[in-house]
């Protein structure tokens, strides 16, 4: 079944789109597996700029997106517009204070020496709801990708051209393919990419049923 952007003011179909098969699953598994091999070594300063980079792009092309949003989901221009400005704010805050925050801290124990220390994760599976389809993504991506994580994506079924449009500024802004990919898929594939030990978190913004089946 394919997943299609619908106009909710017209009841237009803008675009369909076919998901993502099981095949097409599978490679962005593994890249996202290559990617983070690379992405989890390069330095603060190197991640830094791509967030900023996302950022100039938001901010450029701000009512570009914003109007991607308006005509999936409805929100008036004005509000899409103001979501689009605050995931850029987002992009410039964790690329000025992720290294801070992620930096390493001595704690007195009985050792010798004792630090806390934080790692990257990996590959993180993210399911976003339409409400905010810009927003809930960049609230995630951007510390993510900060830490040294990489991004995968299953967003709403009614916001795939924000969900594309998404990954774009992500490869745009420098990170690696691979970095943050967006999944055109079903509810009823999320199952077996959970389970997929390629994949080492989640995060939903959902109702309690989906966080529930998550």
């Amino acid at each position: 079944m394919a997943i299609a952007s619908i106009n909710p003011a017209t009841g237009e179909a803008i675009k369909r789109f076919d998901p993502h098969t099981d095949g097409e699953i599978e490679s962005a598994l593994d890249r996202a597996v290559s990617a983070f091999k690379k992405h989890r070594h390069s330095s603060f300063a190197e991640r830094a700029a791509k967030l900023r980079h996302a950022a100039e792009t938001l901010e450029k092309g701000h009512e570009h997106f914003a109007r991607i949003i308006t005509s999936e989901m409805g929100k008036l221009l004005r509000g899409s517009i103001d979501e689009i400005e605050k995931c850029a704010r987002g992009c410039r805050f964790y690329a000025e204070h992720g290294e801070e925050f992620l930096s390493e801290q001595v704690i007195s124990s009985n050792a010798g020496r004792s630090y806390v220390r934080y790692e990257p994760l990996g590959a993180v599976l993210a399911i976003m709801p339409w409400n905010f389809p810009f927003w809930q993504v960049f609230r995630f991506a951007a510390p993510a990708l900060m830490a040294g994580n990489v991004g995968l994506l299953k967003h709403a079924s009614n916001v795939p051209q924000c969900a594309l449009a998404i990954e774009k500024i992500c490869r745009d802004a420098g990170f690696d393919p691979g970095v943050f990919q967006t999944l055109l898929i079903e509810n009823e594939a999320v199952e077996k990419i959970i389970r997929d030990p390629r994949v080492k978190a989640v995060t939903l913004t959902g109702s309690e049923r989906a966080g529930s089946a998550v």
